[in-house]
């Protein structure tokens, strides 16, 4: 998949005017790797800050939002699995590396003036809410942004599967997933001239043809409860703003 620099991305034009929402509430899904930036872990505050824009642009269109993070940035439990560790283990400090990212963005979100809440699959009070449906329901009819931490809050599941589950329980319209590609290609661009973009693609053809959108737990729990996904690039300035008003960005899967 080829990615965009972010110095073009950001060069695109904002949309002008609303229109009427497609989509009035929404699961956001950002990777972890998205908030370190160029660095690769850690964090990129300037990227950090243009996230936070784009999601306050989404948020003044008067969408309720809901945002889940992944933890890469900080630590994979599959990778310290790999490495030899316990796998439980490995994927509770993954858990925790997307507790971070959370308080983070939070952080950022609030000094530009939006309200939010942090809600955790694991107790941990001193930080954060725990995560209770008709808590975080209430949170989205009094406009607040919530994110929710700590994955599923068990192992061996992804935070794509967290997210689409949250999608579900919220019962959110559609999940955005924000990557640093336009959106779902038939093969790695990098590696395959011939790669093409699809605009649309249906949930079977994801899992038949392999195609690494999100895993395959999170695609089957899609279409089981035939929730809609978008794939687009978080680096192209107003590319959410433009998919929630119904224009084709990225690629649907549905």
């Amino acid at each position: 998949m080829s990615d965009q620099s972010p110095a073009a991305a950001e060069s695109a034009p904002v949309p002008s005017g609303t229109g009427a929402l497609r989509y009035s509430r929404v699961l956001l899904k950002l990777s972890g790797e998205a908030l370190a930036g160029d660095r690769g872990v850690g964090f990129d505050f300037d990227r950090i800050g243009f996230f936070a824009d784009q999601i306050a642009e989404v948020y003044q269109l008067g969408v309720q939002l809901g945002l889940v993070i992944g933890g890469g940035n900080i630590v994979r439990g599959t990778q310290l699995s790999q490495m030899g560790m316990d796998r439980v283990g490995a994927d509770y400090m993954g858990m925790l590396g997307t507790v971070i990212n959370a308080l983070a963005l939070q952080d950022v979100l609030e000094k530009k003036g939006l309200e939010t809440r942090v809600m955790t699959a694991i107790r941990m009070e001193e930080l954060a809410e725990p995560y209770i449906r008709r808590r975080a329901l209430r949170h989205f009819e009094k406009g607040r942004i919530v994110i929710f931490a700590a994955g599923t809050g068990n192992p061996y599941f992804s935070t794509d599967t967290a997210a689409v589950l949250r999608a579900i329980q919220m019962k959110a319209d559609v999940i955005i997933k924000a990557t640093s590609v336009d959106g779902v290609y038939s093969a790695d661009p990098k590696k395959d001239a011939n790669a093409r973009l699809y605009e649309s693609i249906s949930y079977r053809d994801v899992m038949l043809e392999e195609l690494k959108v999100m895993d395959q737990t999170a695609i089957t729990l899609c279409k089981e409860n035939q929730l809609p996904l978008v794939v687009l690039n978080i680096h192209r300035q107003g590319a959410i703003t433009r998919a929630l008003l119904g224009e084709r960005v990225g690629t649907l899967v549905s």
